[in-house]
């Protein structure tokens, strides 16, 4: 059963949409606490995950269960990057011991930023898709998602 687009954009995501935008599909949740935050980024690698640099940011609460699907208007068709962050403790920025990040791309995490090359995507006529999972701190120094990555 396919999931409800929401967002302030979810129009620009509706069947016929001629974009550009993005329809976000964000999967892998730790758990339905707090809120869901996605910001889009330029195609400037120098700007990327750079305080204040992004585009456009959306923010919502968690919905009950299942995926969320998030609509974002685009400014213009071509590359972006994107970020997602599961903000569980509602404090605005990320906590590594407690939220979820994820990046369009699906890079594989480390203790430091993904490059943007990896977490590029193109927006192309109409909308496009991005998937992102969610991934959370577990141990001292892994990140890495709770569900295996869909194909």
């Amino acid at each position: 059963m396919a999931q409800t687009i929401i967002g302030p954009d979810a129009a620009a995501c509706a069947p016929g949409a001629r974009g550009p935008a993005a329809l976000v599909r964000v999967y892998g949740f730790k758990d339905r606490e707090g809120n869901l935050r996605v910001q889009v980024y330029s195609d400037k690698p120098d700007e990327f995950l750079e305080k204040g640099k992004y585009l456009k940011r959306i923010q919502l609460p968690m919905t009950a269960s299942g995926d969320m699907n998030v609509c974002m208007a685009l400014p213009r068709f071509g590359e972006f990057s994107m970020v997602v962050l599961h903000d569980r403790d509602v404090n605005g920025k990320l906590s590594v011991s407690k939220d979820g990040v994820g990046f369009s791309g699906n890079p594989k995490l480390g203790l430091s930023k993904p490059d943007y090359d990896d977490a590029m995507f193109v927006a192309r006529d109409g909308v496009t898709v991005v998937d992102v999972i969610l991934n959370y701190r577990q141990g001292l120094f892994s990140v890495k998602p709770l569900v295996a990555r869909r194909d």
